[in-house]
């Protein structure tokens, strides 16, 4: 039997419940279709709400903590092994394209950083260089979401091959000459839409791939729908903003919770005294100073750019079809972690472990194998995607990947391999760092050096309104939890050497 094909497509920053099959406010046809045809966890957790950690634990199987890209700016260690060098050993070809953000925008010496702001720009590089790239043997990145000036490298250079010289027009300062004041509808045709490009050139290398009858591990890695909210004609208007349910803060909600959350609500949040920038804290952006019309439109607008990724990832799906793999290919869709929208009072992303922050889309098809049409409460992780991936691969992961293989649950999702999963923030190593523990039933927060934290009821209280923390009648609870925190952490470190002898 030929080894099974690997497809990974993700989104960045996608809320858990943007899936048109379980929410009747938004359309995503080809997701849908995903997860007819194959089973969808609704407990799956990212290790980290930020994308440099989370995207580099999904490729080395461990937590961020361990692999070393612990928040936004710092690198993965290049010498990590990653899934994808483990399948190119057994003959796989491996590929990345769209985003990676393994690596910093800004880097001083002695370090080097290829999706550095600097090296964006250098084409003659980019004309040149495919990989490899930890662990895949070909890639083509980007490294902007919407209009950012971040656009470069790769996807620069397809959009002047397809004729789109003035490419620049559609980008922001300092690369770009678009108007900044241009809002939710972005005049960029859809011809030269870094969806188009992701969809074209994923299913050309799987053509590549497939004439060759060689097995693969593709990711193609949308940026959407990650902020800025921009998305071209005609999904900009697809969604009327005063059709849908639109968050809010529910009042008083945070009178119990840590202090940082309660300032959130504030139009311009001072965080100095927790030595934080409100950067650095990520996700403390409040819609409190936004219009509800601004914010209706906000979430419109976040519809229309899943709906249009939607469009692109069903080009990828009928491409497999055309070329007869799709029965032997394993297609994975997940996101990076998710997303606040308003609610909780708050929009975008950081040190809220919140389930909008941590719980993903998370569906996976494998014909004749994965269950159609199944819904499981499984916990996932995605430190259990590389170990999983491997094992379909007929490869017995290294001890130093921390993730569980859920081989065995994805053939029967009735099953379980896991019973919690953990979650990690940490900007710097002051007030706004936390893990999480998340059980069955309860979720438990703890805080670096503070005596205040977060203990939800996911049962009894699925939207985290109430903080158990300081109440009495739940202390003992609390202590049980905290005990399996601990036994969790210490049971996450990376397994040592098997014992050969007694002596």
């Amino acid at each position: 039997m030929p080894k099974p094909n690997i497809l990974l497509i993700t989104s960045d920053q996608q809320h858990w419940n943007t899936i048109g099959a379980f929410n009747p406010e938004i359309s995503t046809p080809h997701l849908d279709r995903l997860v007819r045809e194959g089973t969808t966890y609704t407990r799956a957790y990212c290790p980290n709400p930020t994308c440099t950690p989370s995207r580099s634990s999904i490729i080395t199987g461990k937590y961020p903590s361990q692999h070393g890209a612990w928040t936004l700016g710092t690198k993965l260690p290049e010498e990590e092994t990653t899934v994808g060098a483990l399948l190119q050993e057994e003959g796989y070809r491996t590929a990345l394209v769209g985003k990676a953000h393994f690596q910093p925008i800004l880097t001083e010496d002695p370090y080097t950083s290829l999706e550095g702001r600097d090296k964006l720009h250098d084409f003659e590089f980019w004309r040149g260089f495919n990989g490899p790239f930890y662990g895949f043997e070909h890639i083509e990145l980007l490294r902007n979401h919407a209009n950012e000036y971040l656009v470069g490298q790769h996807y620069a250079l397809w959009m002047e091959e397809k004729g789109c010289s003035n490419w620049r027009d559609y980008y922001s300062a300092p690369t770009g000459t678009m108007d900044e004041s241009i809002r939710f509808s972005w005049p960029i045709p859809e011809a030269f839409h870094y969806n188009t490009w992701i969809a074209e050139r994923s299913n050309q290398l799987m053509e590549a791939y497939s004439e060759n009858e060689e097995p693969f591990m593709l990711w193609a890695s949308f940026p959407d729908p990650h902020p800025p909210y921009l998305v071209p004609e005609p999904w900009s208007s697809m969604y009327d903003p005063d059709q849908l349910t639109v968050p809010q803060v529910i009042p008083g909600e945070h009178d119990h919770n840590p202090p940082h959350f309660q300032m959130t609500q504030q139009v311009s949040p001072d965080f100095s005294e927790y030595k934080e920038t409100g950067y650095g804290i990520h996700g403390y952006h409040s819609h409190v100073g936004m219009s509800e019309e601004e914010h209706r439109k906000a979430v419109a607008t976040y519809y229309g750019m899943v709906s249009y990724m939607d469009e692109a990832i069903g080009r990828i799906l009928n491409k497999l079809d055309e070329l007869g793999i799709a029965d032997n290919t394993i297609v994975v869709f997940t996101t990076d972690h998710g997303h606040l929208f308003g609610q909780h009072g708050m929009m975008y992303k950081g040190g809220f472990h919140y389930e909008d922050l941590l719980r993903l889309p998370f569906i996976v098809r494998y014909p004749g194998h994965a269950p159609a049409g199944a819904v499981s409460d499984s916990i996932q992780s995605l430190v259990d995607l590389a170990p999983t991936f491997l094992h379909f691969a007929g490869i017995r992961p290294p001890h130093a990947m921390t993730g569980v293989d859920q081989s065995a649950v994805w053939l029967k999702p009735e099953t379980a391999a896991r019973d919690h999963a953990i979650c990690e923030f940490r900007h710097e190593p002051t007030t706004i760092h936390q893990k999480t523990y998340v059980g069955q039933r309860y979720k438990i927060t703890v805080y670096y050096n503070q005596d205040y934290g977060e203990f939800f009821d996911l049962e009894e209280d699925p939207q985290e309104i109430h903080n158990l923390w300081d109440r009495e009648e739940f202390q003992s609870l609390k202590m049980e939890l905290l005990m399996k925190y601990i036994w969790a952490e210490l049971g996450k470190e990376p397994m040592p050497m098997p014992r050969m002898s007694h002596a």
